[in-house]
């Protein structure tokens, strides 16, 4: 149902997380009796969360920390891990640049030390790295350097590519550069391929139909991302994945059976979020300020992500989350946090033990209803 902004212009009425709630059904189940598993590809994960290709979020080590706890660490191929042999110092001034968002001179420093060039053969060190600790390699592109390094993490072994940026397209057009054919890229690759953002129906099909393993939804970047102010882009998350988990469902009948699998991926800080995002349709997220929350975080209680260090075109803040406690508290607990900071898997297996639910994909079928929360403003 389209609503009339003025006399020139009709739209839908769309929703965030916040404006939605579950609804508890008359069984409930233990606790104990609830699975969070879910598959991708071959690979089987105890708990539905990727971590986010965010310096802020993801290092070697916390990727490793992640992928023994039952997730999987992303990390980002074009960040400091691969720009520095040893980023540490600059994590650290980072983390005590003036605590102010909106600030050029931080903005202007976050694009200095990102312009030191991404090194290839860090990058087959870091995921050699995570490939020795026995959990799943995953690292992230943007679209915009896939073509450059792809062969590199290939051959560094790793077991899922990651496509990701602000808004992605299955048919970007360029007057200028030759660009990446997705649905051949893919089709060439050995391992399967998340790819995203997509914010709608149309352009999540068009993903899928590229071979894509899963779809990234949202614009990625969450507490950090700017990019509603700068673009004026915005789809409120709960419309978006209940849209996309539609093109999923009709995509399923139109290839026969294939089934690929919808992320969501920003605006998820708390375990409210997570479960309001997976009622909605999402059979996993993909999480950063959540975990950039743990003390082995590299941003050591700070957020950003690579669009705050763009050259030209920043969209992005350095903002405060702070810190709750370990990787293993933030993730399974035990809880000490009454505003869903953490134990944020505990949280999700008593909302589906209390709307009677005991698997993930079960659990995409509980009633929800619009509860608009007048505070609500992120996506």
């Amino acid at each position: 149902m389209q609503i009339e902004i003025g006399r020139g212009k009709r739209a839908r009425q769309a929703y965030a997380l916040d404006d939605i709630a579950v609804v508890p059904t008359r069984r409930t189940r233990d606790p104990e009796d609830v699975s969070l598993s879910w598959q991708i590809d071959a690979f089987t994960f105890d708990a539905p969360v990727i971590g986010a290709p965010m310096d802020s979020v993801m290092s070697p080590d916390t990727a490793i920390a992640l992928g023994r706890m039952g997730g999987m660490g992303v990390l980002n191929l074009e960040g400091l891990w691969t720009r520095y042999e040893d980023p540490s110092p600059l994590l650290e001034e980072i983390a005590h640049l003036e605590s102010a968002n909106y600030s050029p001179e931080n903005t202007r420093r976050l694009q200095e030390i990102y312009s030191a060039p991404v090194q290839a053969e860090l990058i087959t060190e870091r995921l050699a790295q995570i490939r020795e600790a026995g959990v799943v390699v995953a690292g992230a592109l943007t679209p915009q350097h896939t073509q450059q390094f792809y062969k590199t993490v290939l051959a560094a072994g790793v077991d899922m590519f990651v496509i990701r940026g602000t808004t992605v397209s299955a048919e970007h057009v360029s007057e200028t550069q030759e660009p990446l054919d997705l649905k051949k890229f893919i089709y060439e690759l050995d391992v399967p391929v998340i790819v995203g953002g997509a914010a709608g129906y149309t352009p999540a099909l068009h993903l899928m139909r590229t071979g894509a393993a899963g779809v990234l939804v949202g614009f990625g970047g969450g507490a950090s991302s700017t990019t509603r102010r700068a673009l004026g882009i915005r789809v409120p998350m709960a419309t978006a994945i209940s849209d996309i988990a539609e093109a999923r469902r009709d995509y399923m009948d139109e290839s026969g059976g294939r089934y690929v699998h919808v992320i969501a991926d920003g605006g998820l800080g708390t375990s409210g979020d997570i479960i309001k995002a997976l009622a909605m349709g999402a059979d996993a997220v993909m999480l950063g300020a959540a975990l950039a929350r743990a003390e082995e975080a590299p941003g050591r209680g700070w957020h950003w992500g690579g669009e705050a260090a763009h050259p030209e075109m920043p969209r992005g803040d350095r903002t405060y989350v702070g810190t709750v406690g370990s990787m293993q508290e933030v993730m399974w607990g035990p809880g000490h946090h009454t505003n869903g900071a953490s134990n944020l898997m505990g949280a999700l297996k008593r909302a589906m033990a209390t709307t009677g639910y005991t698997d993930v994909k079960d659990f995409q079928k509980v009633e929800v209803l619009v509860a608009p929360d007048s505070r609500s403003h992120r996506a």
